[in-house]
């Protein structure tokens, strides 16, 4: 009668690498893609449309009028301060981990729909024009006439909420994302010491061991002495 091990045949990296990749990894890393993606895209669209005209209008001055524009800044600037904020966040969630990680993703969801709601509710763009009729006509009663939208505040709501989705790609996935600390593998797992083989017969192994720290006698003791 044979023997019968129950140990488990050891693994090579033939096999491991032959094996599919598990699917929450799979889903992680394109969610990190489109994430990053999204929010660059979206973050550069709103700083981009802020700076558009997004209304016009006429002033009157005596028997003449002029004509008006306001840019997105001069109506209202949180889509483009929440755009940096949002920015900064998409970048710092791959440097924290944990709940770090979690609140940090909950700020870039939330500049994305803070400057979704600021860019919709600033659209009209009357007060900016107003204030600047006064400016123009000297007179603090002025009102601006002829009031006319551009599209452009729709399309820097429109990359707020790329930011947004963003943010909920990052709530929803980010546990899986990698972090930019190189100690940590892709699970967050420690990464293995790999020691180098020493050949007793060659006296610079002997040196080089000695230098890492490392005893070339293969006590295991002495590695923990130093």
């Amino acid at each position: 009668m044979g023997y019968v091990s129950a140990v488990p045949p050891p693994r090579n990296d033939a096999d491991a690498e032959s094996e599919p990749e598990a699917p929450d990894r799979r889903s992680g890393r394109r969610s990190v893609a489109v994430a990053l993606l999204l929010g660059a895209l979206g973050a550069t669209v709103v700083l981009l449309a802020s700076g558009r005209t997004w209304a016009r209008g006429t002033a009157a001055i005596g028997s003449d009028s002029l004509q008006l524009a306001a840019d997105g800044r001069a109506v209202t600037g949180l889509p483009a301060a929440l755009a940096i904020v949002g920015l900064a966040a998409l970048v710092a969630v791959f440097a924290v981990r944990g709940k770090g990680r979690l609140l940090v993703s909950g700020l870039l969801a939330l500049s994305g729909l803070g400057a979704v709601l600021s860019a919709l509710l600033g659209s009209d763009g009357r007060r900016a024009l107003d204030a600047q009729a006064a400016r123009t006509t000297a007179d603090s009663a002025a009102h601006v006439a002829g009031l006319t939208q551009t599209s452009w505040p729709y399309v820097t709501a429109a990359g707020a909420a790329l930011i947004l989705v963003a943010g909920l790609l990052a709530l929803r996935f980010g546990r899986s994302w990698p972090s930019m600390g190189g100690r940590y593998e892709r699970d967050g797992s420690p990464r293995a010491r790999t020691v180098a083989a020493v050949d007793p017969d060659r006296p610079e192994d002997l040196w080089k061991a000695l230098d890492r720290g490392e005893d070339p006698t293969g006590d295991p003791g002495a590695d923990r002495a130093h």
